[in-house]
C-alpha cells in the first residue's frame, strides 16, 4: 500500500498574531508617536508655513525700519527750513505730512501779519488739512477764522470764531481767544452787550488767561448808558419834611 505523501507545509507568510495596522488612532501610540506620525504626513506643509510666516515678519521689519528712516529724514528737512521759501519747498515736497502742515501753519502766520490775507487764508486751510486734530490745527483754524476776518469776510469769519468758542472739544487757549476776538468785534461795532457776554465767557474758560486783561479794559472801556429820561406828564415825588412827631 503506498504510503499517502506527507502534505507540504503552507508557505508561511509570516506570523500575524501580535501585528496591527498602526496609524495615528491607535489608542497604544505614544504622544511621540503620534508626533512622528503627523510630521511625516504634515513636515513640508509645517515648514512651508513656518517659512512663509518668517519671511513676512522680515519684510515687516523691514518696512517699518525703512520708513522710520524715511521720518527722520523728514524731520532734519524740516529743522534745515530756516527760511520762508524753505518752508514753502518742504511744504510742496512731504504734502499731508504732520510737519508739512506745521510749516504751512508758519508760514500762513507770516502772512497773516504782513496783512496777505488771501494767501494767509490758503495757508491755514492747507494746514487744517494736514494736522487734522490737535491743538496746532486749533490754532490754524482759529488764524483761518482771523485771516477771513482781515480779507473782508467779516460775517463768515465771525462764524467761524463762534463755532470754535462753541466746541469743547477745540483747545482752551483757542475757545478764549476765539472769544475775546468776538468781545472785540462786538466793541467795534457798538454792541456793548456782546461785549459783557463774550468778556464772560473768557473769564469762565480760563480765569487766569492773558486774554481777560484784555477783554476786562474793553468791558471798562465802554459808554456809560444815560440814564432813561423821566416820562412825559409824570409827577415829581414830594418829600415832606419830617416834624419830629
Amino acid at each position: 500500500m503506498t504510503t499517502p505523501a506527507t502534505p507540504s507545509a503552507p508557505k508561511s507568510s509570516g506570523d500575524k498574531r501580535n501585528y496591527v495596522a498602526v496609524d495615528e488612532n491607535y489608542v497604544a501610540l505614544t504622544f511621540e508617536d503620534r508626533l512622528r506620525i503627523f510630521w511625516k504626513k504634515n513636515g513640508k506643509s509645517v515648514v512651508g508655513l513656518v517659512v512663509v510666516v518668517l519671511l513676512a515678519i522680515l519684510a515687516k521689519g523691514a518696512w517699518d525700519y525703512s520708513l522710520a528712516q524715511k521720518e527722520v529724514e523728514i524731520g532734519r528737512d524740516y529743522a534745515a527750513a530756516t527760511t520762508s521759501a524753505q518752508l514753502k519747498a518742504f511744504a510742496s515736497a512731504h504734502p499731508g505730512h504732520t510737519l508739512a502742515g506745521i510749516a504751512r501753519l508758519q508760514l500762513a502766520d507770516e502772512d497773516y501779519a504782513a496783512g496777505r490775507s488771501t494767501e494767509a487764508i490758503y495757508g491755514y486751510e492747507d494746514a487744517v488739512s494736514a494736522l487734522k486734530t490737535g491743538p496746532l490745527a486749533s490754532r490754524a483754524r482759529l488764524g483761518l477764522a482771523m485771516a477771513k476776518i482781515q480779507g473782508g469776510k467779516a460775517a463768515e469769519g465771525e462764524a467761524s470764531l463762534k463755532q470754535l468758542l462753541a466746541d469743547t472739544t477745540e483747545a482752551k487757549a483757542t475757545r478764549v481767544e476765539a472769544a475775546y476776538q468776538l468781545a472785540s468785534l462786538a466793541n467795534v461795532a457798538g454792541r456793548a452787550d456782546d461785549v459783557k457776554k463774550y468778556s464772560d465767557q473768557v473769564m469762565a474758560i480760563d480765569p487766569a488767561s492773558p486774554w481777560l486783561q484784555r477783554a476786562l479794559m474793553l468791558r471798562a472801556n465802554l459808554p456809560v448808558a444815560a440814564p432813561a429820561p423821566a416820562s412825559k406828564g409824570a409827577t415829581p415825588a414830594v418829600i415832606f419834611p419830617s416834624t419830629g412827631k
